[in-house]
This record gives C-alpha cells, sequence and structure tokens, in this order.
C-alpha cells in the first residue's frame, strides 16, 4: 500500500495529467506548445538530475523494459549526456562533446548541440516510468502523430532539459547572454515496437546555435537519430537520419509539427518498419489552423545501411521513403522526378555523415520557395539534404571552389571549374604537369593460402610519388609482414588507382582526377580463378591536404593465393573499359600474371595465373553546367612497363606503373604513338606534354616553374613579388607555389589580409608575465587596469621595479655593536658575538648555548687536558674545526696525517671525498642558506606561480600557451618562435636564464633562445644522428638528450661544450628524458618495439636500473613531477597515461583511451600532452583521472614535444649548485653529493676526474 505522501503525490500527479489532457483538447492543433504539455518532471517525480557541467555523461539508466532502435532490439540501458542526445552505451571520451553527425554509437538526439550546465545554468532529468498515467500520456501523443496505430506502451524514459544554456566558447557571445532552451524526450516502448516524441514548448528554444570546440565558431543544433557503427568485417555507419540541422530549421521546430500541434514532433524509431530508417509522423497541420501557410513534404531522409562483402559493386538507386504500410517500399528503385534533380554537394554542408531532413517552414511572400536536393554518395547511400534556398550561387559558396578555379552560376546552382594551367574537378586543383605526391594508410585482414589464422596489419604507410607528364606512379607500401608480401605482388591494382587518377589523358579524355578531384570512395573484388575465397578492397581518397598531397585510406580484407618466399612476379601491359553514369565509374576485367619461384638445381619454374577483378568508383559531380561536354560513357585504360617487388630486408611492397586514358581500341593506333601519350617526349618533371599532330608536341613548365619545357626551374615567389603576401606577412617559397603566414598577433581576414588580432578583453600583463619588472624575488607587478601596470622593487630592493638592487643594510649599522651583521638579498640578519647574547638588535655579556661542532671539540680538548683551546697540540687526535658560528667547516683536515675530507652539516664524514696530504677537496658549505616557506600543501592546490606557460612544438615552430592556475587560456596563445626549416622534436625551459632549448632532426642540431629576446642559436651540430628527447639540470646547468639513430644518451654544459657520451649500450629506441635535479636522478623511454621500458639512472650514470618494463606499448613521453615525486608517461601503443613514485613500488594507470600521444609535461595537478591523432594539447586532472580540456591549435599539423615555462624556478639546491660542484669540467649531480667528470676527447685538456 503507499503511505500518506505517495498517494499524494499519486492524485495530485493524476490531477496534473487531467488538466494538461484539457489543455491539449483546449489548444487545438495549431496553438503552439505550452510548457504546461510537457510530461511532469524533476525531483517530485521520481527524477535523477544530471550532474552540472559540460559535455557530462550520466551513468547507465537501467531499464526494466526493453528499448528498439531501427533493428535493435535488447536495448536495457541509456545514457543520457549534457548536450541533448540520449545514447545508447556509454560514448567514448573522444566524442563527449559534439562533432561530426552520425556518432559511433546508437542515439536519440532532440537536439543536439554543445550545451552547459555549469554553476546552475540549468538542469537535466531523466528517469523510467511505468506509471499508467504516463504510459497513457504518451499513448495518446503517439496517437495524434499515427492515427491508425493502435499502442500502449509498458515503459517511458522521459528525459528534460530545462533552462539548459549554451557552450559559448572562449570569448562568449553576447547575443546569447541569457539565452535559455528547454526540451524534452519521451522514448515509450511496447513489447514490439518503440516510438519517440520530441517536445519544444513555446519560447522553449531561444537559441539554436552553439560554439563549437572543434571548429572553433557556432554551428547548428542537430536533431536525429544513429543506429550507430554496425558491421564486423568493417565498422560502418548504420542507418541514420537527420530531421534538422540548420539554423531556420531549428527555429522552427516550436513552430512546426509532424503530429498536428505545433511543438510536438513524433517519431516510430524501432519496429519491424524501421530496420532501414525512423519512421516520422505524417500528421499536417492545415494553413487555416493558425493562419500561416506551410509547404507540404513526402519526403525525408533515408540513409540505408552498408552493403555486405557479397553486394560490393552492385548498382545502387534512390528508394521511396519508408511508410507504416507499404510493402517493401524501401527496396523498390524508382527513378528521380525532375524536381528532385542531383546536386553537387559543396564542402561544408550536409555530406556522407550530416544529413538533414526538411521541416515544414513558415513561407513569406519575399521568399524563394524551398525545395529537396538529392545527392548520391556512395552506391550503398542516398541523401536527401536541405536547402532553404531554391538555388545555391556562387556569391555565399565561392569557398567551395579551389584557389586555383573560377566559380560560375547555372540556372539550378553554382559548378567549380580549374582555370588554365590547372586540372582537376574546380574543387580540387593542381598545376598541369608538377610532380604530385600521395600519403595514406593502410590496413588488413588477409589469409594466405589454405592458413586459418589471418594475416593482420594496421597503420601501415603509404606513400607515392606520380611523375604526371608520364602518367607514371611509384606506390610503395611499409611495413607488410614478409609472411602475406610476397602473396600480394599480383595486386598492383592498389596503387594502380592512383594511375588512373593521373594517367595521360588523350584528347576529349579525362583522368581520374580531372573527374573526381580526387575525391572518391572505390569498392574492388577480386576473385583468383581456381582458388577458393576472395580479396575485398576498399580505399577512400579525401582530396588535397593543407601540405598540398592527396591522402587515402585503404583497408584489405579476404583470402589470397601464397606465392613462395623469393618469388618474382611479372604482369604483362593489359588494358580496362572505365563505365561511366551519373557519380558512378564500374569496370572490370580479367588479369594474368606470371610467378618464378627462386631457382631449383639451375631451375627457375614459371606458372601463370588468373584473377577476375571488379571495381565501383563513387563520388560526387557537378550537373548544373549544362555546356560542359559530357564524358564518354566508356573510356579505355592502358597500363604499360608494370613493376612489382617486395623488399624482404624493408619489409616494402612496391608497384610501378605507366597509364594513359582515351578511347577503346584494339591494338596499338596511331594516336598512342605521340611521345606525349607513350612518355618518350623528355619533358621536365615539372613540366606538361602538350602533343601536335602525328608525332609533333612541345614541353610547357607547370605553373609555378620557368624555363625551355626541357628544363624547368622553380620561380621564387617571394623574392620576384617582396609584396605578394601583403603587411604583417611571412611569405614561404615552396616549389611551384608558395605560402603566406600572418605573424604573430595577426591572423587572416575574410578577404586574405593579415588583420590585427583584438581581444576584447583587457589582458593582465602581470599575471600573464608579460611585463618586463624585474624578477619576482626582487619586484612587484601591480596591474592598473586596460594595458597599463606598474613595477616597484620589494623591501630591501631598491631600482625602478624593472631593475632591482639589493640595498645592504649592514651599511647602515642597523645590528647592536656587539653584533656581526650579515647581508642576505633583500633583508640582513644580526647575531651576537661569541660571548654575548640576544636576538642581534640587542647584546648583553653572557654565554649562548653552544652548538654541536663547539660542545665535541671542547669534550676532546678537555678530556686531553690541552692548555690553549684554539691550538690544540694533541699528536694523533683529531680535532673539529668549527666557524665564527660555531657550525662544522665543510672541510674538515687531520692536523697529524694531513688527511683531509667533506663533512655533512653533522659532522659526518661524506664518503669517497679523502684526499691526501697536501690536497684539499672542493667542499659544499654545510649550512644551507635559510629558505622560509609556508606550509607543505597537496599537489592539487600547489600554488602555481604567475606567467607559468606551455610551450609545444609543431615542426618549424615553437607556441606558446599561457595556464591560468591549471586552465590553459586558449585564447592568448601565440606563436613564440617561427624557424621554417626545421623539423623540432624535444623541448626542455631553463627556468633560470628563461631560454627554450629543442632538438630539430632535419639538420640534425641542438638549439636554444630567450623567452623573451634574441635570435634562436645552434650550441650542437656534429656526430648527431636523431636527437630526440631533451632535458635540463637548471642546478647543475647541463643538458642531456637522447639520439635515437646513434642509440646514445649524452651529456653537456648548456652551452653545448663539454660533451660526454652516458649511454650507448642496450639502447634501442630512447625517446623522451626528464631529470629530477634536486635528487640527481635521470629517467628515460626506450620504445623499444620487442622490449619497450623506461630507465633511471644517477645524472653521472651510475646506478642504472629499470624502472618499468611489463604492459608498455610505445612509452613516448616522460615527465617527472618534483612536487610530488611522480614520473608519469604517456604510451601510444596501449593508449594510457601512468605514474609511478620511482622510490616505491606499483605504478597507477591515470587515464586509458588515449589516442596517438606523442610527449607529455606536468604542473600543478595536471599533465599535458600532445596528440597526434587529433592535432592538439590536452589537460588531464591526476586526481580524477579525467580529460579536462583540449587545445586545437591554428595551424593544424603534429604537435611534438611540449614543456612547462615556468616564471620562477622550484626551491632547491643540490652539490653542483656552488662553484660547479668544485668540478674543473663537468659537475654531475647524485642523490646526495656530486661527480666529477671529463668531457669525451679531452686529451691534453687539465681535468680531473673523481667522486
Amino acid at each position: 500500500m503507499l503511505d500518506a505522501s505517495g498517494r499524494s503525490r499519486a492524485a495530485w500527479t493524476r490531477v496534473l495529467l487531467q488538466l494538461l489532457q484539457l489543455l491539449l483538447l483546449l489548444a487545438g492543433p495549431g496553438a503552439c506548445l505550452s510548457r504546461q504539455e510537457l510530461f511532469p518532471f524533476g525531483p517530485g517525480q521520481g527524477d535523477l538530475e544530471l550532474e552540472a557541467g559540460d559535455d557530462v555523461v550520466s551513468p547507465a539508466l537501467e531499464l526494466l523494459g526493453e528499448l528498439r532502435l531501427y533493428d535493435q532490439s535488447d536495448i536495457t540501458s541509456v545514457y543520457v549526456t549534457t548536450n541533448g542526445i540520449i545514447a545508447m552505451s556509454e560514448p567514448p571520451a573522444r566524442e563527449s562533446h559534439p562533432g561530426v553527425f552520425p556518432p559511433t554509437f546508437g542515439s536519440v538526439a532532440p537536439f543536439l548541440a554543445d550545451l552547459d550546465t555549469t554553476d546552475g545554468l540549468g538542469n537535466v532529468y531523466y528517469r523510467e516510468d511505468l506509471s499508467p498515467s504516463i504510459s497513457q500520456l504518451a499513448a495518446e501523443y503517439i496517437q495524434r502523430g499515427f492515427p491508425e496505430v493502435s499502442f500502449q506502451p509498458s515503459s517511458v524514459v522521459v528525459v528534460t532539459w530545462e533552462s539548459v544554456a549554451p557552450y559559448q566558447g572562449p570569448s562568449g557571445s553576447p547575443a546569447q547572454e541569457g539565452q535559455r532552451n528547454t526540451f524534452q524526450a519521451v522514448l515509450a516502448s511496447s513489447n514490439s515496437s518503440s516510438y519517440a516524441i520530441f517536445l519544444y514548448p513555446e519560447d522553449g528554444l531561444q537559441f539554436s546555435t552553439t560554439f563549437s570546440k572543434k571548429e572553433g565558431n557556432q554551428v547548428p543544433a542537430i536533431v536525429g537519430f544513429s543506429q550507430g557503427l554496425v558491421g564486423f568485417l568493417w565498422r560502418t555507419d548504420g542507418a541514420y537520419n537527420v530531421f534538422a540541422n540548420d539554423r531556420e530549421s531549428i527555429e522552427n521546430l516550436a513552430k512546426s509539427s509532424n503530429s498536428g500541434h505545433q511543438g510536438m514532433w513524433v517519431f516510430e524509431i524501432g519496429s519491424s518498419a524501421t530496420a532501414s530508417g525512423v519512421v516520422p509522423a505524417d500528421v499536417n497541420m492545415s494553413p487555416e489552423d493558425d493562419g500561416a501557410d506551410y509547404e507540404e513534404d513526402e519526403d525525408y531522409d533515408l540513409v540505408t545501411p552498408h552493403l555486405g562483402l557479397d553486394d560490393v559493386g552492385t548498382s545502387s538507386f534512390p528508394y521511396h521513403s519508408p511508410r507504416r504500410g507499404d510493402a517493401d517500399s524501401h527496396n523498390v528503385p524508382r527513378v528521380l522526378s525532375p524536381s528532385h534533380q542531383a546536386t553537387e554537394r559543396p564542402q561544408g554542408t550536409p555530406t556522407g555523415r550530416t544529413r538533414s531532413f526538411q521541416l515544414p517552414v513558415e513561407r513569406f511572400p519575399q521568399q524563394h520557395a524551398q525545395v529537396i536536393d538529392v545527392d548520391e554518395v556512395e552506391e550503398t547511400e542516398v541523401v536527401f539534404s536541405y536547402n532553404t534556398d531554391s538555388r545555391q550561387t556562387c556569391a555565399n559558396n565561392r569557398h567551395q571552389c579551389s584557389v586555383h578555379a573560377e566559380c560560375r552560376d547555372y540556372a539550378t546552382g553554382f559548378c567549380c571549374r580549374c582555370v588554365t594551367g590547372y586540372t582537376g574537378n574546380g574543387r580540387q586543383c593542381v598545376a598541369e604537369g608538377s610532380p604530385q605526391r600521395v600519403n595514406g594508410k593502410v590496413k588488413g585482414r588477409i589469409f594466405v593460402g589454405n592458413s586459418q589464422v589471418p594475416v593482420v596489419f594496421e597503420n601501415t604507410d603509404l606513400h607515392s610519388y606520380v611523375v604526371m607528364n608520364h602518367g607514371r606512379s611509384y606506390t610503395a607500401i611499409s611495413t607488410i609482414p614478409e609472411t602475406v608480401g610476397y602473396s600480394l605482388l599480383p595486386l598492383a591494382p592498389i596503387g594502380g588507382i592512383i594511375g588512373w587518377m593521373f594517367a595521360v589523358e588523350q584528347d576529349g579524355f579525362k583522368n581520374g582526377f580531372s573527374i573526381t578531384g580526387g575525391e572518391f570512395t572505390r569498392q574492388a573484388e577480386v576473385t583468383f580463378v581456381g582458388h577458393p575465397g576472395k580479396l575485398v578492397m576498399k580505399q577512400q581518397f579525401s582530396g588535397i591536404d593543407e601540405h598540398g598531397h592527396l591522402t587515402i585510406d585503404t583497408e584489405l580484407d579476404g583470402r589470397v593465393p601464397q606465392i613462395p618466399f623469393g618469388a618474382s612476379v611479372h604482369i604483362e601491359p593489359y588494358t580496362e573499359l572505365y563505365h561511366y553514369s551519373s557519380s558512378v565509374i564500374t569496370s572490370s576485367s580479367t588479369r594474368e600474371y606470371t610467378v618464378t619461384e627462386p631457382g631449383r638445381d639451375g631451375a627457375a619454374p614459371s606458372l601463370t595465373y588468373t584473377y577476375q577483378w571488379r571495381q565501383t568508383i563513387t563520388f560526387q559531380e557537378c550537373v548544373h553546367d549544362d555546356s560542359r561536354p559530357a564524358l564518354p560513357s566508356t573510356q579505355q585504360l592502358s597500363v604499360d612497363s608494370v613493376f612489382v617487388l617486395y623488399n624482404q630486408e624493408e619489409r616494402i611492397l612496391r608497384y610501378a606503373l605507366s597509364n594513359s586514358i582515351g578511347p577503346v581500341r584494339d591494338g596499338s593506333p596511331d594516336a598512342l604513338q605521340n611521345p606525349c601519350y607513350i612518355g618518350t617526349h623528355g619533358c621536365d618533371t615539372n613540366a606538361a606534354c602538350r602533343p601536335g599532330s602525328g608525332t609533333q608536341f612541345t614541353c610547357e613548365c607547370s605553373i609555378g616553374f620557368q624555363g625551355d619545357g626541357q628544363t624547368c626551374y622553380d620561380i621564387d615567389e617571394c623574392s620576384e613579388q617582396p609584396t605578394v603576401c601583403g603587411s604583417h606577412a611571412v611569405c614561404n617559397n615552396l616549389p611551384g607555389t608558395f605560402r603566406c603566414e600572418c605573424v604573430e598577433g595577426y591572423r587572416f581576414s575574410d578577404g586574405g589580409a593579415c588583420v590585427a588580432v583584438v581581444d576584447q578583453r583587457p589582458i593582465n600583463y602581470c599575471t600573464a608575465g608579460l611585463h618586463d619588472c624585474d624578477i619576482p624575488q626582487r619586484a612587484q607587478c601591480v596591474y592598473t587596469g586596460g594595458s597599463s601596470y606598474t613595477c616597484s622593487c620589494l623591501p630591501g630592493f631598491s631600482g625602478d621595479g624593472r631593475a632591482c638592487q639589493d640595498v645592504d643594510e649592514c651599511q647602515a649599522s642597523r645590528c647592536h655593536p656587539d653584533a656581526f651583521c650579515y647581508n642576505t638579498p633583500g633583508s640582513f640578519t644580526c647575531q651576537c658575538r661569541p660571548g654575548y647574547q640576544g636576538d642581534g638588535f640587542r647584546c648583553l655579556p653572557g654565554e649562548v648555548e653552544k652548538t654541536r661542532c663547539q660542545q665535541e671539540r671542547e669534550h676532546i680538548l678537555g678530556a686531553a687536558g690541552a692548555a690553549d683551546a684554539q691550538q690544540p697540540r694533541l699528536l694523533g687526535m683529531f680535532v673539529p674545526q668549527c666557524d665564527e658560528h660555531g657550525q662544522y667547516l665543510p672541510t674538515q683536515c687531520h692536523s697529524s696525517t694531513g688527511y683531509c675530507w667533506c663533512v655533512d652539516r653533522d659532522g659526518r664524514k661524506l664518503e669517497g671525498t679523502s684526499t691526501p696530504p697536501g690536497m684539499r677537496p672542493p667542499c659544499l658549505s654545510t649550512v644551507a642558506p635559510p629558505v622560509h616557506q609556508g606550509p607543505a600543501l597537496p599537489t592539487a592546490v600547489n600554488p602555481l606561480p604567475p606567467g607559468t606557460h606551455l610551450l609545444f612544438a609543431q615542426t618549424g615552430k615553437i607556441e606558446r600557451l599561457p595556464l591560468e592556475g591549471n586552465n590553459m587560456k586558449k585564447t592568448e596563445a601565440k606563436a613564440l618562435l617561427h624557424v621554417p626549416a626545421k623539423v623540432i622534436i624535444g623541448l626542455a625551459f631553463d627556468c633560470v636564464d628563461k631560454v627554450v632549448y629543442w632538438t630539430d632532426i632535419s639538420e640534425p642540431s641542438i638549439g636554444r633562445a630567450s623567452l623573451h629576446s634574441g635570435e634562436p642559436t645552434t650550441i650542437i651540430r656534429q656526430d648527431l644522428g636523431s636527437p630526440e628527447g631533451i632535458a635540463l639540470d637548471h642546478l647543475g646547468r647541463n643538458i642531456f638528450w637522447t639520439d635515437s639513430h646513434l642509440d646514445r644518451i649524452e651529456v653537456a654544459k648548456m652551452d653545448g661544450t663539454q660533451r660526454r657520451v652516458l649511454f650507448d649500450t642496450d639502447l634501442v629506441n630512447p625517446r623522451s628524458i626528464v631529470t629530477d635535479s634536486v635528487r640527481g636522478n635521470l629517467y628515460w623511454t626506450d620504445w623499444n618495439r620487442d622490449n619497450p621500458k623506461i630507465e633511471t639512472s644517477y645524472m653521472d650514470g651510475t646506478n642504472r636500473r629499470i624502472l618499468a618494463q611489463d604492459n608498455l606499448g610505445l612509452p613516448n613521453g616522460l615527465t617527472f613531477d618534483a612536487f610530488s615525486s611522480q614520473l608519469c608517461w604517456v604510451d601510444a601503443g596501449t593508449h594510457r597515461a601512468e605514474c609511478l613514485n620511482p622510490a616505491q613500488p606499483g605504478r597507477r594507470k591515470v587515464l586509458e583511451g588515449l589516442q596517438y600521444p606523442f610527449a607529455v609535461t606536468s604542473y600543478g595537478k595536471n599533465l599535458y600532452y600532445t596528440d597526434w591523432k587529433t592535432n592538439s594539447v590536452i589537460a588531464v586532472d591526476l586526481a580524477i583521472s579525467k580529460e579536462m580540456d583540449t587545445f586545437h591549435p591554428h595551424k593544424q599539423t603534429r604537435p611534438y614535444g611540449i614543456t612547462t615555462a615556468l616564471s620562477q624556478c622550484p626551491q632547491g639546491h643540490n652539490y653542483c649548485s656552488v662553484n660547479n660542484g668544485g668540478c674543473t669540467h663537468l659537475c654531475l649531480a647524485t642523490p646526495g653529493s656530486r661527480t666529477c667528470r671529463c668531457p669525451d676527447n679531452t686529451l691534453g685538456v687539465d681535468c680531473i676526474e673523481r667522486k
């Protein structure tokens, strides 16, 4: 039985629901949805509340009923996110914030955007409700959209986003200040089907865009559904539907409907009718409902799943949209009506990973009628993209074209066309005749011969070089296992597709790049005659990257015949017919290859084999230009000079082919004898061959080069046109072209000019470390607003604040006349003379308490009965010597034997410091300088000095990223140093002189530059192979580095002199290296793929040992936090971040699921690492093991080394801090001591080695 409170709550719920139903009846179909018409929500309804924050994901909500989505029927839990999405499985960390749609997981998205509930900015509530009243209300809402369906849910999931705010990015959006959104998603399920209800109340959607962390600008929200990744062989996008993804359609969610009541949207999401796509309700509002005029639409987005392997290469057709009651309507091909012409997909608009559905939109007289454009993409997909205008024009789409193309408007849209001297499809253009490079990755799962165990390889590099005027492509695939390398030799078509792209074009015919611009998908199937099984190949070409190289991803899966080790393969010249239709190219052929096995008894047997080949290429073409000559329906690709090789030692697979494209012919027609077509023209590799009549031809240098065509030279546009980039820009010459880059403090405007970066927020020059005041130990910086600040010297110093000198207070005789005065930086101390006692400011006659040294000395002298305590004459007895303050002198000598040694502050002898008579060892003071510090704080709240920065490298640039506390001030990131000719790998910062050090693998060299001023200088350039990691001992003034080519670790002074090799054995791929300066320890990683490890030693190279060896993959980055004594690393093989205390057993996993970490640094409670996969800097909170923030640099290239630039050095000293530890050359610190070492090759140098 229910208690009184439960009965009362249930009664109130029934009353509320009755009122809600009455409001629905009174409202009528045309009225806007009120907030009272939402399903009841809040803590009073038993709702759970999502933790406040940004990009938060709830724990799993375990369901008592089963939810269905598309063809999946066993969903028993869901996850709710801040960002307007209900996930069917836990979203991976990398997808915690909105990105490309669809995501990799099943999802229901009523309003997918970057939302924020931090600091009380709204709430997110969620629950599963099994009550009859809520089930009945859901049934009534669903029947509004599907009147013919009798549906009674047994389980209802209610999720409410109440008054949530938009994430506004680092600079904020004044226009969105105070705007809040409220909306609701209801998932109702029975034993056979599931429905979704999206509710958008009147004034519930006050914003339609949010700031994208990935794009760096405002992007519209998305309303849609996704099945997530499907498939076992290839994980590909399953079915998904997008119903709104632009500003106008989002804004109309509360004004429109598919269920007859504004703001209410109903969808059938899981049943036998939804295997291919979600089915929306289809109840239109009549125009007279509220006076608005709506355009009815019968079609919506449908995306079918990718075909299985058996369907590869088959044709595809647009499909009818599924409707309830249709008999297999989603499998019936139809012909597009004239109003649904295929259109070119602009870059940046919905693509194969973003789709949209046309919502009914209020139409005003001055607006164009709205249309639906149909885009054919891969042969396995059909896309309906929503446009609010009947025609896309060049005015707002010029950026869709290549910079080497012109944009032209046509009656139905716009098209891009490469200008004279360039070739391509207009979206992508390259200079005619210029060599091209193609880069990519290959992964495979291949069974060889009759083996039941596949050979698997991933992340293998593919590089191709194309001599365009010969149509010849050279392709190399590295690190192919030898168990499969020889058996892949017949598959020249892996690289042959690149040959087709840049085949020599005969008059009137086009190669693949001219047609596709290098943006297409290729799926192919190879069947080996007489051999079971087949090989399936999928290749994705993604156009030209920022380096001007084409990019390709290749997947291989299946079975190939085994070819013996050491065999060679020969392929005769062949031809292949390519058949063209709208956006689809197909071809099939039968080919022969000859295998010559290694010679046996002088004979080399040869056998000829056959395989059948078929492929389908899908791409986007522009259909608006009717004047462009139509492609021939069939073209013939002629391939000769085929060369295939597998290098067993290097494990590299090589293919080379010469290609030309032309008409279908038998034999060798006369047209093919022109030197331009057969490659005998002798033009420069940077020239285009222009065929004439018969065998006549001319050579013409490509754009960006000059010469007679036989020989072409690069034009240095930067020298010939010094002002080509405009003001505030740097011009970098490149082969055949040039690149402009804005100087620090400027950015490119929309018009391409460099304009000043204006930050509306004032910069606190003091906390940002951008002031010119003296160091914090001597001066204080006070921010006065705007760009102003003042500098003033601290008490005990004099000067103008920018240069402060210590005041010698002892000159003013501030101490008592019977006291000693000791001047210290910024202060002074007073100490009464022997025979007096007091605080130094007041001294009275009397004895003070004797020190340990004085007591020991008097005890020895008293026991011996010595008459003169200051001049003892005790033969054979040692008497300690004390200084004027009664402390042990650091150097003690035996008056009888003449031996001397060093002692610690308690008078204990330091091992290894004894010297024979006549010599005195260099000993450090036994009394450490006074250190005034507050109570020790835990690492998580360690106070951070102002002006601390992260420094990270990107090829030829070092960038500075300020820290405010533990937070990255991303809007204030600036370039610190430009050295375009270098490839900077490792970074280290000297907190004493404010100098950054780096390793450069291009020259190779080691260099440095001041953080504040000064030109970069190279300090080491001889006898280096591949210097990578670098570390500093700022106390001992030494640098340490690893060399992965020479397999050694070296040390030198800070200026690069006095080099010495510490280790050159048991190293394979040493990478990162760090120091613990106070304790005198050295740590490094070795990512030897066969035996990765993390090692340590003293700085002098002694006591070398392994710290970690198990469960390592590619330990790239390493950092040591002196405050917590933690050694942490990031591993690109295990995709983890881990930490350990070198003095204690065990290690801790900090975070898993990292992409491809390269380098790491630590500061306060955070780790900061660079990632090659995301091209970003990522902050990780060590205390809660969570990624907190990500910084994407403006230059999207691989980030390498990273280090922390402290505004002041941490406290502490080692035995090399003072007077170089008494060493003549290298002083190398060890725990509690130091070792003096000589540099290598020091013949004739007066150097003394000692410990």
